[in-house]
C-alpha cells in the first residue's frame, strides 16, 4: 500500500518476515543487545529465500543503510553493515559500506509517524565522492516500515548514477 501512495525510487524489495513476536524480538536483541550472531543467522535466511532474486536482479554491489557516526560509536556497531556483510559471503555479491553516508543526526524512526518519518530524513544521506556507482544495488536494512528510509536512500543512490536499487530487510512492519 505504502507503494501506491507514495514515489518510490527502489525498483522492488523483498523482507523475510512480519516484524512480530520472536521476529521483533531478535532484531531488537541484535540491534540494541550486542547479539551480532543474529545477523548471520537472518544472512543465510536471506540467501536461501532470495539468493535467485538477487542474480535475477542483476545485482552488483550491497550496500547497507547507515547509522550517523554518533550512533554507530554509541551502539559501538551498525546492524545492517553486519547483515550485510554476512549476506555478501553468502551470495558471493560485493558489500560497500562507505558508498552511502549518513551526514546528518536523526531521531529514531520509531519514535515517529509517516509524515515525521518522511521529514526526519530529509538531508539525512550522502554520496562518497570517491564512490564508482554500479548500475544495480542492493540496499540491506533490519526493518522496511513506511519505506521512508530506504526511499531516500535509493533516491540518493539513483542521483549518484545507479539505474535500480533493489532492497532485503529481515521484517517488514504493519506500516503506521
Amino acid at each position: 500500500m505504502d507503494c501506491r501512495k507514495n514515489k518510490r525510487y527502489f525498483e522492488q524489495g523483498r523482507s523475510l518476515y512480519q516484524h512480530r513476536g520472536e521476529v521483533a524480538e531478535a532484531i531488537y536483541r541484535l540491534k540494541f543487545k550486542n547479539q551480532r550472531e543474529y545477523a548471520r543467522l537472518f544472512a543465510h535466511e536471506m540467501a536461501e529465500q532470495f539468493g535467485e532474486s538477487l542474480k535475477k536482479w542483476g545485482v552488483k554491489e550491497i550496500i547497507p543503510i547507515p547509522l550517523h557516526w554518533r550512533r554507530k560509536k554509541k551502539r559501538g556497531y551498525n546492524q545492517a553493515e553486519i547483515l550485510a556483510k554476512w549476506l555478501s559471503r553468502e551470495v558471493h555479491i560485493p558489500v560497500e559500506t562507505h558508498a552511502l553516508l549518513r551526514v546528518r543526526e536523526t531521531r529514531q524512526q520509531k519514535t515517529l509517524n509517516h509524515s515525521q518519518r518522511h521529514w526526519n530524513l530529509e538531508g539525512a544521506f550522502g554520496i562518497s565522492r570517491s564512490w564508482i556507482p554500479p548500475e544495480r544495488v542492493l540496499i540491506v536494512d533490519d526493518i522496511y516500515t513506511t519505506g521512508s528510509t530506504i526511499n531516500k536512500a535509493a533516491k540518493m543512490l539513483k542521483k549518484a548514477g545507479v539505474q535500480k536499487v533493489f532492497f532485503l530487510t529481515i521484517s517488514i512492519g504493519q506500516g503506521l
